[in-house]
């Protein structure tokens, strides 16, 4: 037997669901087809006719998911209920997961929420790993309830904007949207340039004056340059980002900015807020000044964490509607 044939048939049973006798099954009915093929071609034992057989068969993969439409492993009446049901999950994870920081407690809703008592930074390490969890729980609901092959009808929650029901609004003029971004990049690259400038003189972006001169620092030199390094780095990045759109249009420049911007909040929140101003202030207003900061940037968070589900949603909504169609996803 052919080591190619033997190699994509093996790559066929990577891509292939079932186990056991009806795998087999499978790899024996292909490598019958393709025997015949070649015998038809008068080519037995001839590689390059085995070889030719084999390109017009078609891709290991598809070759798999020929043999196996009608086996799916989420039903595709139930594939949308995947990521609203992973939405409304992971909402209830963040909130107990704020509630679990501000408390200094843990939440235990069994089987399928559970928050460890954490301080602020483990909060930023906590919530991917929630997010993937509650996706695997109902991803996994949701194979059984494939598997099951009964008439389940799930809820459908509604939220206040349904995505899946909103009318496509008006397309902007063909010149108007890169315009946009075109004057956001020009806007951001303005603003990265002036503060390399203002750093590569003062040694900090966090500078304040009086009377319009002699501009001074008002936070230490330690904390100054590692506050003003990442500011400049990530408006370095939204530069990017921005001039990124013009060319591109893709939710991942949506996820990836989601994500640098959770980033630049956890190392801020890494920096001890209320102990970095160089004049000192009394006990209670360092205590506003720490909660307030606090707050603001936890507010950040949830807001850029809701922006990075959405993004997330539409990209499976993308792959979802590119799946139906037959055609290649942009």
């Amino acid at each position: 037997m052919s080591d190619k044939l033997e190699k994509y048939l093996e790559e066929i049973g990577h891509y292939l669901s079932d186990d056991g006798p009806g795998r087999e099954e499978i790899l024996s009915e292909i490598r019958s087809h393709i025997l015949e093929k070649v015998d038809d071609a008068g080519g037995r034992g001839d590689e390059a006719v085995l070889e030719k057989v084999i390109a017009e068969y078609g891709s290991a993969r598809r070759v798999a998911e020929r043999y196996q439409e009608g086996q799916e492993i989420i039903a595709p009446s139930y594939r949308r209920h995947l990521f609203r049901y992973t939405a409304l999950l992971f909402a209830a994870h963040f909130i107990f997961a704020l509630l679990g920081v501000v408390f200094h407690d843990s939440f235990t809703v069994f089987p399928v929420l559970f928050v460890p008592k954490m301080g602020i930074f483990d909060l930023f390490m906590y919530l991917p790993m929630a997010f993937l969890a509650d996706l695997g729980f109902v991803a996994l609901i949701l194979y059984f309830v494939t598997r099951s092959k009964k008439d389940v009808k799930l809820p459908w929650p509604k939220f206040s904007v349904d995505l899946d029901q909103v009318a496509a609004q008006a397309k902007p003029a063909l010149w108007s949207e890169p315009a946009g971004y075109i004057i956001g990049t020009l806007a951001m690259l303005a603003l990265t340039v002036a503060a390399v400038v203002i750093y590569s003189r003062y040694g900090t972006i966090f500078l304040f004056s009086r009377h319009g001169t002699d501009f001074r620092p008002f936070i230490t030199p330690e904390a100054g340059r590692y506050l003003s390094l990442i500011l400049i780095g990530a408006w370095g990045f939204g530069t990017l980002a921005t001039a990124a759109r013009i060319f591109i249009r893709s939710p991942w420049i949506n996820v990836i900015s989601n994500v640098v911007s959770l980033a630049v909040v956890r190392l801020f929140l890494r920096v001890p807020l209320d102990e970095v101003l160089i004049y000192p202030i009394n006990e209670p207003l360092r205590a506003i000044a720490k909660n307030g900061l606090l707050a603001l940037f936890l507010f950040i968070a949830l807001m850029v964490t809701i922006d990075l589900i959405k993004n997330l949603v539409m990209l499976g909504k993308r792959k979802l509607a590119a799946e139906r169609s037959g055609r290649p996803r942009p």
